[in-house]
């Protein structure tokens, strides 16, 4: 990221990778050890997003973005929609845990 991020911002940004790569892996490699570092690239607009208070639909329309602009893959707009609203759960989760 290039910024020292406060303890709950890096709780979120961990969370972000972990469901990037998990639950939202559109290209199917979560399963893959040497692949853990796939989407990494993707990790810092996502996080942004959160942070800067997107909402649901926000995040998915950039998630479907990535799969069909970037990746060239079909879109899936209701797992990205999931997705995001797994994403914006675990928001949910890191604030209501601050200290």
């Amino acid at each position: 990221m290039g910024q020292k991020l406060s303890g709950p911002d890096l709780l979120l940004y961990r969370a972000v990778d972990e469901v990037l790569h998990y639950v939202w892996d559109p290209i199917g490699v979560c399963g893959v050890p040497q692949a853990r570092d796939e989407y990494h690239g993707y990790l810092p607009q996502v996080f942004g997003l959160l942070r800067d208070g997107a909402d649901q639909f926000a995040i998915a329309a950039v998630l479907t973005s990535i799969t069909t602009e970037r990746m060239g893959l079909s879109s899936r707009p209701d797992h990205d929609s999931e997705v995001a609203r797994i994403l914006l759960d675990w928001k949910e989760s890191v604030r209501d845990h601050e200290v």
